[in-house]
């Protein structure tokens, strides 16, 4: 797969988990950052050496030590709870299985 492809994908991923976060910040949180904090990731268990995970590297995965590629924080929102990031994290696993063909799955934990 072509390199403007996975960086398109990819940007659209981004978009979708920024959305899906600032969705669930406003309807389920009501504009405020409460309750749990933590961190929100979507894996793709794809190695670094193949042609799509070298793509994906260069949109801005990288090295997962428990095996495949990661991007931490897809929807780069502003705000610590962790229900709101996953809910990024989840729309962004999404787009990339459904446009790029890789399982791609959302992963969390708290702070």
């Amino acid at each position: 797969m072509e390199q403007a492809i996975v960086d398109q994908v990819v940007a659209e991923a981004k978009t979708a988990a920024y959305q899906a976060a600032a969705k669930f910040f406003q309807e389920k949180l009501g504009g405020r950052d409460q309750y749990s904090c933590g961190f929100a990731w979507v894996t793709v268990h794809e190695k670094g050496s193949t042609k799509m995970g070298r793509a994906l590297k260069k949109a801005g995965f990288s090295k997962s030590y428990s095996g495949g590629l990661q991007l931490w924080n897809p929807s780069q929102f502003g705000c610590q709870n962790i229900d709101t990031l996953e809910a990024g994290a989840q729309a962004a696993a999404e787009v990339l299985t459904q446009k790029l063909g890789v399982k791609a799955y959302a992963g969390s934990r708290l702070d």
